[in-house]
């Protein structure tokens, strides 16, 4: 049991490690966006969250797995997208000198 729980605990670190490199995206595109409202976006929330479902169902997780895992994850990405475009990061795009 000992090798299984350290597995996990192996395996959660490289979730979390894809979480901060998947943030660091919508990093780089709340820089690029020219505007707030163009943070939302639901049809590629939609294609994201399709992508997620086909790739479990091939990988043969259980029905409903990923599309409730993404629908949070894609939720709390938009979230963090915004707060970062509040607080400057779209500076870039907006013309800002910052």
């Amino acid at each position: 049991m000992a090798e299984v729980r350290a597995g996990v605990d192996y395996v959660d670190l490289r979730l979390v490690a894809l979480l901060a490199e998947r943030f660091a995206y919508m990093d780089a595109a709340a820089r690029i966006k020219p505007e707030r409202s163009a943070v939302r976006d639901e049809w590629r929330k939609a294609q994201v969250i399709d992508n997620a479902v086909a790739a479990a169902a091939a990988a043969g997780l259980p029905d409903g797995l990923a599309e409730t895992l993404w629908e949070a994850l894609v939720e709390a990405s938009i979230a963090y997208e915004l707060a970062a475009f509040d607080a400057g990061a779209g500076s870039t795009a907006r013309g800002s000198n910052r």
